[in-house]
């Protein structure tokens, strides 16, 4: 269940396009929207959901803003594989909504950070229809020993995975190890890296997202 409606940023042209961004763990929608409505074209329509209240057993079993429940931060260690699933049919919604109100699937980016970026990556590898791409900033593939066999379809869209080799959450390691991963059977995945940078965004990671954004969602 979503926790609350999400924020959206409606197109200021005519709506061709949509940007789907998630979060990452503790934040809410109001933390990447205005980041994401200052890069993205006119006729592009932002939507940032805010990830349903529970409780993280990383954290404690504190409650916030989580997507799925985090165990651990062992690359090897358990996940939390039906909260994951879950939450990606939820996200999977998300685009199938956007497609009823009239924007093709392959007009539809889908993004996040860190917790967030994790599930977009996992969503539009298991979601049936083409989109338009995939940004993951800060993140890892979820269930990644079940991968390439649960990649089901968006192999050959672009994907752009972005990392800090100074991020002191999610390992920069992770982030190689999964652009290694998806270097296997993605057609074109790209892996930047931004020395210095810790878990967080800069400057020069905005203009590479305002710069692939350009390019996949050109204006019709």
């Amino acid at each position: 269940m979503m926790s609350a409606s999400p924020v959206v940023i409606s197109a200021t042209a005519k709506h061709t396009a949509t940007l789907i961004f998630l979060h990452g763990l503790g934040d809410t929608g109001h933390g990447w929207a205005s980041g994401m409505g200052s890069i993205r074209a006119p006729h592009v329509k932002v939507i940032c959901p805010t990830a349903p209240t529970m409780p993280v057993t990383l954290n404690g079993g504190f409650r916030m803003p989580s997507w799925f429940d985090l165990r651990t931060l062992d690359a090897n260690g358990p996940e939390d594989e039906e909260g994951i699933r879950r939450a990606s049919e939820l996200v999977h919604s998300m685009i199938e909504q956007e497609v009823k109100n009239g924007i093709p699937s392959n007009r539809i980016v889908l993004g996040g950070f860190s917790q967030g970026g994790a599930l977009a990556m996992f969503s539009a590898l298991t979601f049936p229809k083409p989109l338009a791409g995939v940004i993951a900033l800060s993140c890892w593939l979820p269930l990644h020993k079940h991968f390439p066999a649960l990649a089901t379809s968006n192999k050959d869209i672009p994907f752009l995975q972005c990392h800090g080799d100074c991020d002191p959450i999610v390992p920069y390691k992770w982030g190689q190890m999964t652009a290694s991963l998806l270097k296997q059977f993605l057609k074109h995945s790209e892996f930047k890296t931004y020395r210095g940078m810790m878990h967080s965004s800069s400057d020069e990671e905005i203009l590479d997202l305002k710069a692939f954004l350009e390019k996949v969602l050109p204006p019709e």
